[in-house]
């Protein structure tokens, strides 16, 4: 299974996850310092849907925006 969305084309995004370790400035600190980064994937939040198309019924994989925006119809 793909992790894209049927309808609208999300998917997967790439970033980074930062580790920082210090005491912020405000808080008496000579503040925060970045001491690690890796990359990370951000998935979509897809769910497995029946979906009316056509006059029939299919199973389709939809990311919540589209569910919530009302784009499909459900079976």
């Amino acid at each position: 299974m793909s992790r894209v969305c049927d309808i609208c084309g999300k998917g997967a995004v790439t970033g980074n996850k930062i580790v920082r370790h210090g005491l912020r400035k405000n808080k008496g600190g000579i503040g925060l310092h970045i001491t690690g980064v890796s990359k990370r994937r951000f998935l979509p939040n897809l769910q497995k849907i029946r979906v009316q198309e056509n006059g029939g019924v299919k199973r389709k994989t939809v990311c919540t925006a589209c569910i919530k925006s009302e784009l499909i119809v459900k079976a």
